[in-house]
């Protein structure tokens, strides 16, 4: 028989939030939710979870109080804002919630805050909770371990909607770790964010970063090896969001009973 893990929804009536909650409805392997937060003046709140999100109505109200959205939570999945993420991750840890955070754009500072955080909870943090981009993430490693960059130029692409508020993607910059691990450096340390004007040759050995925002992209990801002769690219498409939202509900039933720590995606994985 299957446990029941009770899901609080951090982030409800933002896009995830709506792919989300619909998928918590029509789960038959026990899952629930227990809880919906948006931030104060969303005109979300005092709506019914589930109907808000286009699904069955659910008998949870939306609500802007973090403490009564995590009121009997299993886990929380948080898909907010950065600044936000990392109150409500803190608010976690003193309710003992579980916590898998697939929200993007944080600060060094923040990330810090958060790898605190995860000391005393479980915590998956992932900048791309597809399944399929995390299967991408370690062939970008395997590829750029086997492909020097003496004589292969990486780049990286990325395209997302219109409202995106960060740039790159975190799943770009995810792509961008996993390469230049493979190449055993640092991303900051070889990162190119930007080319204008009359910027002389390509520096070797850096990696290179494209962004389009337009429309309503969903997502679109190319890490790209240029060498010589050939050209090697490993891309995901995202048509939807239900793909991101599986892989949350994937890690949010992964990390339940898990040790305190700082968990990614491989982790869930095994990769």
């Amino acid at each position: 028989m299957a446990v029941s893990i009770s899901i609080a929804m951090l982030g409800a009536s933002g896009r995830m939030g709506r792919s989300i909650i619909p998928l918590i409805a029509g789960d038959a392997g026990g899952l629930r939710l227990s809880g919906a937060l948006v931030a104060p003046g969303d005109n979300a709140i005092g709506q019914d979870a589930g109907s808000f999100a286009g699904s069955a109505p659910s008998a949870i109200a939306i609500t802007d109080e973090p403490r009564r959205a995590l009121a009997g939570a299993s886990v929380a999945i948080d898909f907010t804002l950065a600044e936000a993420s990392v109150r409500n991750a803190a608010l976690c840890r003193e309710l003992d919630v579980p916590m898998v955070i697939g929200t993007t754009g944080h600060s060094g500072a923040q990330l810090k805050e958060i790898e605190a955080i995860a000391g005393g909870l479980p915590v998956v943090l992932a900048p791309n909770m597809s399944l399929g981009v995390n299967v991408l993430f370690r062939l970008a490693e395997l590829a750029a371990r086997a492909l020097r960059a003496e004589q292969y130029d990486a780049e990286i692409f990325e395209a997302h909607h219109r409202h995106k508020v960060d740039a790159p993607s975190g799943t770009a910059l995810g792509l961008g770790r996993a390469a230049a691990k493979g190449r055993g450096v640092e991303l900051d340390a070889v990162a190119e964010y930007a080319r204008h004007g009359k910027t002389g040759a390509r520096e070797v050995g850096r990696i290179g970063f494209s962004v389009v925002r337009g429309g309503d992209i969903v997502g679109d990801h190319r890490l790209i090896f240029a060498g010589p002769g050939e050209t090697i690219e490993l891309s995901h498409h995202a048509q939807d969001r239900a793909g991101f939202a599986r892989g949350a509900l994937v890690a949010a039933r992964w990390v339940v009973g898990r040790p305190p720590g700082l968990y990614s995606m491989a982790d869930v994985l095994g990769l």
